[in-house]
């Protein structure tokens, strides 16, 4: 059976396995005006260097829902987080909040905003590809902390990020 041929579960998105790695993000984009998914998709950054993983992203992002205007991030997850970053010669906004709930903010426009789910960078590539997989699902009802724990991608603090398995 070819890759064509196989069939697909519906609701999800062809198989990502093989082009998950670090530093990607996965996106289920939807056009309509009601995202029912309590994710739009799942990012895997490779440090928690934010001026060295979030241009990356946004090129990524500006590529596929235009340009990016702000982006919300967990300030315990980052390190020194700077208020707005030059990124293509446009200036992206960073606002930071302190809680601990394993998402990024992508806002485009005024108001449109899309919630990513951040798979920690020490994530082994098992547990990165299962809690990416759960993200993006069209029915996905979990929040992004509980399907870090669900898949083991959890957030280790003690140990700054010594279990990359990568």
């Amino acid at each position: 059976m070819t890759e064509s041929e196989a069939p697909r579960t519906p609701g999800l998105l062809p198989d990502i396995h093989d082009s998950i790695r670090p530093g990607i993000a996965v996106l289920r984009l939807e056009t309509t005006q009601s995202r029912e998914g309590v994710l739009d998709g799942a990012w895997w950054p490779r440090s928690r260097n934010i001026g060295a993983e979030l241009p990356a992203l946004v090129r990524s992002l500006t590529e596929h829902l235009g340009p990016v205007t702000r982006v919300g991030l967990d300030a315990g997850a980052w390190e020194a987080l700077p208020t707005r970053l030059v990124i293509d010669d446009r200036v992206v906004h960073i606002d930071s909040f302190p809680v601990r709930d394993d998402t990024v903010l992508i806002t485009r426009g005024d108001e449109d905003h899309f919630s990513l789910l951040v798979v920690p960078p020490h994530a082994t590539v098992e547990a990165a590809r299962a809690a990416m997989s759960q993200a993006v699902r069209a029915d996905n009802v979990l929040q992004a902390g509980q399907i870090l724990v669900d898949t083991g991608a959890e957030r280790d603090l003690g140990d700054g990020g010594a279990h990359d398995a990568r």
